[in-house]
């Protein structure tokens, strides 16, 4: 299993986007992975949030990595997160 690295842009996009560095690596090792734009890849996973995010009140957080597949890692571009 190939070890999971995030750049610099998508860890400082953590905090803005209320994902967890663990979240990130869950979802990627347990979601199916997708074509996304640029040739990267990208896969979702539902995480139950049942908490307020920017004072409004949610029930699942989806956490959408943006990644590419090098030789040696899994290098994470950015990462998008929806509150449902």
């Amino acid at each position: 299993m190939k070890p999971i690295r995030l750049s610099g842009h998508a860890r400082e996009q953590l905090i803005f986007r209320g994902a967890t560095e663990e979240e990130v690596i869950e979802t990627i090792r347990t979601s199916s992975w997708q074509p996304a734009e640029l040739g990267r890849l990208e896969c979702r996973k539902d995480f139950t949030f049942e908490n307020e995010w920017n004072k409004k009140y949610y029930k699942i957080k989806q956490v959408r990595p943006i990644f590419v597949e090098e030789d040696e890692e899994i290098v994470v571009v950015t990462v998008y997160t929806y509150f449902f």
